[in-house]
């Protein structure tokens, strides 16, 4: 299918209601707020204009016009990453803002002018222990294959498995699923305020389900491996956002571990439950929690905030730990979880065998726009456009939300 024909297949698909104006009442903002994991997005994919899978990914995202977007599994390119050029490092989210949202991806399609935040992941960092027990310290990782001829990831080899599975965070080259925070001009992006929680050692966390080995009983991950080990699969990041009326949100990003793709000892299973954890302490305000500049303590208690992400975790199904979105996030009494996105009619025609609210292609619903109570929430949608035929754009949904931010009663802002 080429790109104009899947540009029109958007405009008929998607809801008219994607493409309308907001109105927001006197003293409040508008916003469309969005999480998409476009899967494995890759330094070499950027630096290809044609590259259909994100041509696709961008004329969805244009077709939705989010005032934020959040972008998982983005590879944060740095040295080591087979794409990366001398000259700084975490670009890929502005390339793809630059090269793909700011150009019209079809007919009726209009551009989007985003400023980019990528923060640095732990995923592909070498850790330099034996962190999946195999009796083997793997440091150095091989190129991983090509992407394919349809702009698809290149498979997995098992040298790449090798080195990710002793890396912080799963990832076969340094920088591999990584995040990308696109925030529209206008809106005033606050780097120098965001706060991220990447080093963060898992044994502070009270009463952290760490793994045990079945066998021995022993901690999995113990001595100075336990004393290092970083809760965040990824990082945890809360990113300052001011708005027009002068009120500042804060977007907490992030993208827990799969809870999968371990043994007995559960390992990704309990890191997942304690990474979506964290972000209830955060809310709470917990003791522990200590930034990586070294400054201690959580959200304020009346700041506004929204939980975007790939959290990896179901309430009502599959294999998370303890069910943690459900205890710790849709549960919590600063988030106002009461609207849950659904697909739309044709969306739930394209994909009949899932559940309205699952936002991945294998039936779970995994990716959240959680805001806090003081935020207003008008709709959401998951966006389920068919497949264009022969561009595997990704195994997951655009989840959006549109909400509206006022200025508070006491005028703090």
């Amino acid at each position: 299918m080429s790109r104009a024909l899947f540009a029109c297949c958007l405009l008929l698909v998607l809801a008219l209601g994607a493409c309308q104006s907001r109105p927001a009442v006197e003293g409040s903002v508008a916003l469309r707020v969005a999480t998409y994991n476009i899967e494995d997005i890759r330094t070499l994919d950027l630096l290809d204009p044609e590259q259909p899978r994100l041509q696709a990914a961008a004329a969805l995202i244009q077709q939705v016009q989010p005032d934020v977007i959040l972008l998982n599994e983005f590879t944060v390119d740095q040295p080591g990453d087979p794409g990366y050029t001398e000259g700084g490092i975490a670009q890929n989210g502005q390339r793809f803002a630059d090269g793909f949202l700011a150009v019209s991806q079809g007919p009726g399609l209009e551009p989007i002018a985003y400023q980019a935040f990528m923060p640095l992941t732990n995923t592909g960092i070498a850790s330099g222990f034996d962190l999946n027990n195999d009796g083997l310290t793997v440091t150095s990782h091989p190129p991983p294959p090509s992407t394919n001829p349809d702009g698809s990831p290149g498979p997995q080899t098992d040298g790449g498995r090798a080195y990710g599975e002793d890396a912080w965070g799963f990832g076969t080259f340094p920088g591999q699923y990584g995040m990308a925070l696109l925030v529209r001009e206008g809106l005033d992006l606050r780097a120098q305020e965001v706060r991220t929680f990447r080093e963060l050692p898992w044994s502070l966390m009270p009463g952290a389900v760490l793994p045990t080995d079945p066998e021995t009983q022993r901690p999995w991950y113990d001595g100075a491996e336990a004393d290092a080990f970083r809760l965040s699969s990824k990082t945890h990041a809360d990113v300052p956002v001011r708005l027009p009326n002068g009120v500042t949100v804060h977007l907490l990003i992030s993208h827990p571990t799969p809870p999968a793709f371990d043994g007995p000892e559960a390992r990704n299973q309990r890191r997942n439950h304690d990474e979506i954890r964290l972000w209830a302490d955060y809310l709470d305000g917990a003791d522990y929690l200590v930034d990586d500049t070294g400054t201690p303590g959580g959200l304020p208690p009346e700041a506004p905030f929204l939980i975007l992400g790939d959290l990896n975790a179901d309430p009502d199904e599959g294999n998370a730990y303890q069910n943690p979105i459900e205890t710790f996030l849709l549960a919590h009494p600063r988030i106002n979880s009461t609207i849950v996105p659904e697909a739309s009619a044709d969306g739930l025609a394209a994909y009949p065998d899932l559940d309205a609210d699952d936002t991945a292609e294998w039936g779970l619903r995994v990716d959240y726009v959680l805001p806090s109570r003081n935020i207003h929430v008008l709709e959401g949608r998951v966006e389920r456009p068919p497949a264009p035929d022969g561009v595997p754009v990704s195994d997951h949904f655009l989840v959006w939300l549109d909400v509206e931010v006022h200025v508070p009663n006491d005028g703090a802002r």
